[in-house]
């Protein structure tokens, strides 16, 4: 007998249904048999029986090379992982009246935080009366999502934590960032004309 228990499909004796309806192993409709024959027919051609649709009625079983079908499933289930994309959240801290080479030091860290697929929280530490500095913090945070814009988007607009002011910008997909890079580009070299232009006038 087949041992399956970590997919949970039942194969040939594991199958609890008296009844079964066939389908061959070349997606023929056979019809409705007995359980044991069914098997019999199955490893009679080479292959398991194999249910499918167990929830039918009575429950849909197919002619199947198992182990075969079983790598497939393994093969399909581990591409699936890989394409799943495992985001972290890093997070950075500052005050507000932080000094312009400290906070240019964190940028250079969110950028390499975004640039790797993270997502980045920033937090600005706001106290008591610190509240009256609000507007310098949201700056800070306006700023620092303007720069970050070919790698990063904002995805949670800033906002009170507590006594944290806090972002959230998400990364940009690598397609995204390509074409929002050739846009800043274009951008640049429109604003560089212009200014050509207005020289010559």
């Amino acid at each position: 007998m087949k041992k399956n228990k970590d997919n949970g499909i039942r194969v040939n004796e594991q199958i609890r249904a008296d009844k079964v309806r066939v389908v061959d192993e070349n997606g023929k409709q056979i019809g409705v048999m007995v359980l044991e024959e069914a098997i019999r027919m199955a490893r009679s051609r080479g292959y398991d029986l194999v249910e499918v649709a167990p929830n039918a009625n009575p429950p849909v079983c197919k002619f199947i090379n198992y182990d075969k079908y079983r790598y497939e499933l393994a093969k399909k289930e581990k591409e699936a992982r890989k394409k799943q994309v495992v985001m972290k959240i890093k997070e950075i801290r500052m005050t507000y009246n932080i000094d312009t080479h400290d906070l240019n030091v964190k940028k250079k860290k969110i950028r390499e935080f975004l640039e790797d697929g993270d997502k980045v929280k920033v937090g600005i530490f706001i106290r008591g009366r610190e509240m009256v500095h609000l507007d310098r913090a949201e700056e800070i945070l306006n700023e620092i999502a303007e720069e970050m814009k070919d790698v990063g988007y904002v995805e949670k607009k800033p906002s009170m934590e507590g006594k944290r002011y806090t972002m959230v910008l998400h990364p940009v997909k690598q397609k995204d960032r390509g074409q929002r890079q050739k846009e800043r580009a274009r951008s640049r070299h429109r604003k560089e004309r212009r200014e050509e232009e207005g020289k010559e006038e």
